[in-house]
């Protein structure tokens, strides 16, 4: 007879942004007058770039002729893609990598989840809480997070990330051997500044961990004590791997195109990572699509740089209408300066949930409740800065009259 992997069975309920995305139907549905504006998954909503849809364009023609049809192209990505990175991503921060260091995918999401398959599954997990649920997901449908008792996982180590700590997480007291760190944060919106990104290296390279290292978001940064890339902080290059996105910083959520960093130094008793991501890839991934590479290598060109930089900008704007909404309004709110993010503490002792649905069934916008990012995320909401300005400015008068 067939056995299940009986670790999916262990899972809570589906995945927090299905169940939000439900939540918000099944109020639109009801309530067909009531708009929702959703403010919850952290979708854009402005349109690609210019110098994107052009780059596209002349790929789509290229593909129609004999001389530039490509079918399978490389599984790390193509040489132009992975050399742009390079010279654009790191090289202006003093950062040195090889093309081959870097490996193109479909998103930052599928390679948070996919990295575990090069580590074994006795391996100790360290994660923020709150934290991105994908995090904590993939590790307990591999079986490293042990059950699930009281709301917690019973094999993982949590760092509690409060405001009284200032939602920077702490060095674990017991050893841990990956450790996922995201920065700028997601959920909470904080960014954590080269001071306290040192010691996590320093531990990592001490105890033989990894630093599973998430800047998604490092597009939004504007503070310049904040480093952009792991890898800005000495000796990183022996202890971390690296995951980035397009989605957020040139719209490619639904594109689909992102990048992990393995730096040749990076060795588990004398085994390059990078070799055995590499193999990784090669079994389980086609690679991505000849047309969306050269979308991504856009946004290098002096145009896509100029024409993305304006669309963070106006994210970021967003995210400053909504803190100055919400703190007007008598909430504590934190983020939104350096991220798309803004975490927002729920008033008169609500739950998560509480304020979500409140918001929800009496503003009719939509959040994130910060419960679903782990324990201590109670009494906390997300918001995201990606919806439209008008949108977002709708929002906040419909969250300042129901406050």
């Amino acid at each position: 007879m067939v056995k299940i992997n009986e670790n999916y069975l262990k899972l809570p309920g589906s995945y927090l942004f299905s169940t939000v995305a439900k939540k918000l139907a099944e109020f639109q549905s009801a309530n067909p007058d009531k708009p929702v504006i959703k403010m919850s998954i952290g979708d854009v909503t402005r349109p690609l770039v210019p110098a994107v849809i052009e780059a596209m364009h002349k790929a789509v023609d290229e593909m129609s002729t004999y001389e530039g049809f490509r079918g399978y192209g490389p599984e790390q990505g193509y040489d132009f893609l992975r050399e742009a990175i390079a010279a654009h991503d790191y090289a202006p921060r003093g950062i040195t990598l090889q093309p081959d260091e870097i490996f193109v995918s479909d998103g930052a999401k599928s390679d948070c989840g996919n990295i575990g398959d090069i580590f074994g599954i006795d391996n100790k997990v360290a994660v923020c809480d709150p934290v991105y649920p994908v995090y904590v997901d993939t590790n307990a449908m591999a079986g490293r997070a042990g059950d699930y008792i009281n709301e917690h996982w019973s094999n993982l180590i949590y760092m509690p990330c409060t405001a009284e700590n200032g939602f920077m997480p702490e060095i674990p007291k017991e050893k841990a051997d990956m450790i996922y760190l995201c920065f700028p944060n997601n959920p909470t919106g904080v960014a954590a500044t080269r001071e306290q990104l040192k010691p996590w290296v320093d531990y990592a390279r001490e105890n033989g961990s990894i630093i599973l290292y998430d800047s998604a978001y490092e597009a939004f940064i504007t503070n310049p004590d904040v480093p952009h890339s792991i890898y800005e902080i000495e000796g990183a290059r022996e202890a971390a791997i690296e995951f980035r996105s397009f989605s957020k910083t040139a719209g490619f959520t639904g594109t689909r195109c992102a990048y992990t960093v393995i730096p040749h130094e990076l060795k588990v008793n004398g085994t390059e990572l990078n070799s055995m991501w590499n193999r990784r890839q090669c079994t389980k991934f086609n690679g991505v699509p000849y047309i969306i590479q050269r979308a991504a290598e856009a946004v290098y060109s002096p145009e896509g740089q100029a024409q993305t930089k304006e669309s963070v900008a106006y994210y970021l704007n967003n995210a400053k209408i909504i803190r100055k909404a919400l703190s007007g309004a008598g909430l504590t709110v934190y983020g939104g300066e350096n991220a798309p993010y803004i975490w927002a503490k729920a008033p008169d002792g609500l739950g998560s949930w509480e304020f979500f649905d409140k918001i929800l069934n009496e503003a009719a916008v939509g959040t994130t409740p910060g419960a679903g990012f782990g324990p201590s995320g109670e009494g906390y909401v997300r918001l995201t800065a990606f919806s439209t300005k008008e949108n977002t400015e709708a929002a906040m008068e419909r969250i300042k009259a129901i406050l």
